[in-house]
């Protein structure tokens, strides 16, 4: 029987996608998502029941039958930690595996409080005892424009200035391919 992948966030720009190539590739899915009735329908995906992160039982039944999770991160709250934990705590009981979207530079004294947030559910999961991948994204391209002042300054953790932007579609490239290869060549590398 070939694996089945849940794939957390799919009515969103990274979950969407990750689920339109898998779904290219054959891979059979359980799409996750807080109004199912959002999900895209896909061949070989299966709409969960509706999961919220923070609801354990309600995740549990939404993975239920899949081999892989991939968490997209939960939207930015001072909850989002929690959210992770128990999105993760409760998907350990069924999956083998755990691909997470994290955030570059996470750390437990990184500057950007995303960073130590995203840290903190990395090292949640490493605890878990299951086959996992990191993958440590910066900020999306897509989201400049909202940084952008009416004087043209772009306003936000600055630095030096510099910034290795990254499209939501070459996230969701580089999701599918680390999804998609089972021979653990991905297990345990962020």
């Amino acid at each position: 029987m070939p694996p089945v992948i849940a794939v957390s966030g799919a009515t969103g720009r990274v979950g969407g996608l990750v689920a339109r190539r898998l779904a290219d590739a054959g891979v059979e899915q359980r799409l996750l998502g807080r109004d199912p009735s959002k999900l895209p329908e896909l061949p070989g995906a299966v709409a969960a029941p509706p999961a919220e992160y923070g609801d354990a039982e309600a995740m549990r039944a939404a993975v239920d039958g899949a081999d892989t999770l991939f968490l997209v991160s939960a939207r930015e709250s001072a909850d989002q930690v929690r959210e992770h934990i128990t999105a993760v705590g409760a998907a350990v009981a069924g999956v083998e595996r755990i691909v997470y979207v994290s955030f570059q530079g996470a750390a437990p004294d990184a500057t950007f409080t995303f960073a130590r947030d995203h840290w903190h559910t990395e090292r949640h999961v490493r605890g878990l005892g299951v086959p996992f991948t990191f993958l440590r994204d910066s900020f999306y391209l897509a989201a400049f424009p909202a940084m952008t002042g009416a004087d043209g300054v772009i306003r936000g953790p600055a630095g030096s200035g510099r910034v290795a932007a990254v499209a939501h579609e070459d996230v969701a490239g580089v999701a599918a391919a680390v999804l998609t290869t089972t021979d653990g060549t991905h297990d345990g590398v962020t």
